[in-house]
């Protein structure tokens, strides 16, 4: 008997079903099989570790306590840190002040210098002087009859991060420091002298005048600390940076270095003895170490191939991330499989699109993706992949079969 053809749109309806048909859910068992088979792709210099959130318990391990560089999975260390100090509302602020006892009097005059100081705001640009401005006209000030001055003190003066020696860094596409304004791109005078020069010129459009030229220097206090500097008077004006929700997505989403770096100097300035790299990290470890994480922290962005930690550690700091009050905005900082960030191209078709959230990690033979996913069956798990030694792209489609199949545990 002669078979009728398939009307088109039939044909149409059968393909989309196929196609969005949920995925075949996998048991542990399945489950641990499957990355099993997949684990030596990666070589003998990677380890993994996958951990059912609920229970605590392991659902695959491999070489979960090998030391390894972790690229990118660093920043993990130091925007949780930065979240937990700062709290999800916290900001960085730049202010505009005066010296100690230095006040505007009636006529608007402001008998001294203005300082631009600087916070640590990695974002800080034009629409934050912009505002400062606004705030001292609308003050009254008409007047100075020093300079402008721009204080990037809170920091250190060292530009880069320890993979460039400290000094100033492609990689980070920018100089580090405290008054880091237009992500630190500001030439041979330096952030500070650079952005003093662009307030003093937003200064005399609105007709406020000052009798020396803008210059980079540091505010005149007896304090003993820049932090505690910026305490001893009242600002004339203040633009805060975004939430410390928000630096920290801006941080992990796209993998900002520059960021990355800054907030381990804003942490060492606010809470360590300094605004140095080493004070920040300082700050990290003692941080992680009550979560009982104990990697080997050299810089905040995971440039530098002498960071080292290990799948275990990972998996136990998103682990005990994951039970804090700021669960739901690390979480939102972290791409998502399919869908944003560093992860938008990775895993689409896959049951972990959508499902999975992770940080991901790479530099030359060094690749990485720690994080969570919601499984099919309901499950929430945390994961850490981290791999040295390997052809890059080849680890990253390794992963990403690794991931869809965590996507797929059936509960």
């Amino acid at each position: 008997m002669r078979r009728r053809p398939v009307p088109l749109l039939t044909l149409v309806l059968l393909l989309v079903l196929a196609v969005t048909a949920p995925a075949q859910a996998v048991d542990r068992a399945g489950l641990r099989s499957t990355l099993a088979k997949l684990q030596p792709r990666l070589g003998a210099s990677a380890g993994a570790y996958v951990v059912d959130l609920a229970s605590g318990r392991p659902l695959y391990a491999h070489r979960q306590d090998l030391a390894l560089a972790p690229a990118s999975n660093e920043k993990l260390f130091v925007t949780a840190t930065a979240l937990l100090r700062f709290g999800a509302g916290g900001t960085l602020t730049t202010t505009l002040r005066s010296a100690p006892g230095v006040s505007i009097d009636g006529d608007g005059v402001l008998r001294g210098d203005l300082y631009l100081v600087g916070g640590g705001d990695p974002t800080f640009a034009d629409p934050g002087l912009t505002a400062l401005a606004d705030q001292l006209a609308e003050a009254g000030v008409t007047r100075i009859t020093g300079g402008v001055i721009g204080d990037e003190s809170l920091f250190d003066t060292l530009r880069g991060g320890p993979d460039s020696a400290y000094r100033p860094d492609s990689d980070l596409g920018g100089w580090l420091s405290a008054l880091a304004w237009r992500h630190g791109r500001a030439g041979a005078s330096g952030p500070a002298a650079a952005a003093a020069a662009q307030l003093a010129t937003m200064l005399k459009a609105r007709a406020i005048t000052y009798e020396r030229r803008p210059r980079a220097g540091v505010m005149v206090t007896t304090a003993a600390t820049a932090a505690q500097a910026q305490a001893e008077s009242e600002p004339l004006a203040v633009v805060p940076s975004p939430t410390m929700g928000a630096l920290v997505a801006a941080t992990n989403l796209p993998s900002e270095n520059f960021y990355a770096e800054m907030l381990a100097k804003a942490l060492g300035a606010h809470f360590g003895a300094n605004g140095s790299t080493a004070a920040g990290l300082a700050v990290a470890r003692a941080e992680l170490a009550s979560f009982g994480v104990r990697p080997t922290l050299v810089d905040g962005s995971g440039l530098s191939r002498a960071d080292r930690t290990t799948p275990r550690q990972v998996v136990r700091l998103l682990q005990r991330m994951a039970a804090q009050d700021s669960v739901a905005t690390w979480t939102a900082s972290l791409p998502v499989a399919g869908r944003s960030g560093t992860l938008r191209k990775r895993m689409r078709r896959t049951a972990a699109a959508g499902r999975c959230q992770a940080k991901t990690g790479t530099l030359i033979g060094v690749s990485a993706l720690s994080g969570y996913c919601t499984t099919t069956g309901g499950a929430r798990v945390a994961f850490s992949l981290i791999e040295n030694r390997v052809c890059t792209s080849c680890a990253k489609a390794v992963e990403d079969r690794m991931v869809a199949a965590i996507a797929k545990l059936d509960g």
